[in-house]
């Protein structure tokens, strides 16, 4: 299928953006117009149905004016589903999890904002993706100063082959991008597309001092309750920074948690203690209070049970330390039991309701320092944090 020129909608998308205030630079603006979005989507999108299901989507499937308005929508469009799965390659409706996509171009084009960089500057992103984001960084800063690391191979070179389509010959490579980019290093700036537990210190070592590492952190594996770290590199190999703001990206494929199979019930037969809770799990619902469980109990996967009468049991499991929490409510209580070594809703309860008790911060007032042996979390107080030690 042959497109139009699609010039018009990139500049309805930049201005659209720009009035929004996701856009303010000139120069980042000029590259949202000049980047063709639909040259990194060739082989289709997955879109969600009501049923639950990844309805695929292709150029050959629907014409030319509704292909290019799902392009220049502004919402993230996934592109492959379990680690394996085209749009091109499914027939029909399909049950699927989202492992690579391209981000919407809100969040693409604020990152790229708050990363401050600057003619010459030479920039590592982790997590190609599509290539259009990379595509846009050539387009601002040049291809030979853009390096991309994507994991998965046929990721890899479909990018590849979209930005060379686009004009851009940048240094693409397939790799884990927690290990970043070693031979093209040092950096300037260091740009994360995908969600990690911690900032690898590997990053720190490959960005120069003044730099800037951004990048979506969660201590554990949720999809919310996670936020966009930016920290600038010091002299001393150590980087400090805050969270500028709530951010979901896709886990690194090597930090994706392996959804929990199996009865639940019976992973919570044996329990330790059993007690009231007067923190109601519901408060989990909100983003800060989730980021908080996360550094108090990274290791554990949230789950929500109900039983053939009606009653919700909250789960919380971390299969490392064989411990777990299983919360369920009679009229306003809860009580919790508690099974393993670690007390994870003891770790949880704690943490949250000392935040609560210093007036509910946001997550933007979240401080976070890494060094070759711990990666510290703080707010307001750098005496009480949350650290997490190498090793």
């Amino acid at each position: 299928m042959t497109l139009p020129d699609t010039a018009p909608q990139r500049k309805v998308l930049a201005d659209r953006l720009t009035e929004q205030g996701h856009l303010s630079s000139p120069a980042w603006k000029a590259a949202v117009e000049a980047v063709p979005r639909e040259l990194f989507l060739s082989s289709g999108v997955f879109l969600a149905d009501d049923t639950g299901l990844w309805q695929p989507v292709t150029p050959d499937d629907v014409g030319p004016r509704e292909w290019v308005e799902v392009v220049y929508s502004d919402g993230s469009l996934v592109t492959q589903l379990d680690g394996h799965l085209a749009p091109d390659k499914a027939t029909a409706p399909v049950h699927g999890f989202p492992t690579s996509s391209s981000t919407m171009p809100a969040t693409v084009v604020c990152m790229l904002e708050a990363l401050d960089v600057e003619d010459g500057h030479n920039v590592a992103e982790i997590g190609t993706g599509t290539g259009y984001s990379t595509a846009l960084m050539c387009h601002r800063l040049g291809e030979d100063n853009v390096t991309t690391v994507e994991v998965d191979p046929e990721v890899a070179a479909a990018a590849d082959a979209a930005l060379e389509e686009a004009g851009y010959s940048t240094w693409t490579v397939t790799g884990d991008g927690l290990l970043g980019n070693p031979r093209r290093a040092p950096y300037d700036r260091l740009i994360a597309t995908c969600a990690v537990r911690r900032i690898p210190y590997t990053w720190v070592r490959q960005t120069k001092p003044g730099g800037i590492i951004l990048a979506t952190v969660g201590p554990g594996a949720w999809s919310y309750g996670t936020g966009l770290a930016k920290l600038t590199v010091r002299k001393d190999g150590t980087a400090e920074g805050r969270i500028i703001g709530r951010s979901s990206f896709m886990p690194a494929r090597a930090e994706a948690a392996v959804p929990l199979s199996g009865d639940l019930a019976a992973r919570a037969a044996y329990a330790d203690t059993e007690r009231k809770t007067t923190l109601s799990p519901v408060v989990l619902d909100q983003w800060m209070p989730a980021f908080l469980a996360q550094l108090a109990a990274p290791g554990a996967q949230l789950v929500r049970a109900v039983s053939s009468d009606g009653r919700e049991t909250v789960y919380l499991f971390d299969t490392g330390r064989e411990s777990f929490a299983a919360l369920t409510q009679d009229g306003e209580e809860w009580t919790v039991r508690q099974g393993g070594p670690f007390g994870i809703w003891d770790a949880i309860e704690g943490a949250v309701t000392a935040w609560q008790e210093a007036g509910e911060p946001d997550i933007s007032a979240v401080r976070l320092e890494v060094t070759p042996y711990a990666h510290s979390y703080w707010i307001r107080d750098k005496t009480a944090r949350w650290e997490h030690r190498v090793g």
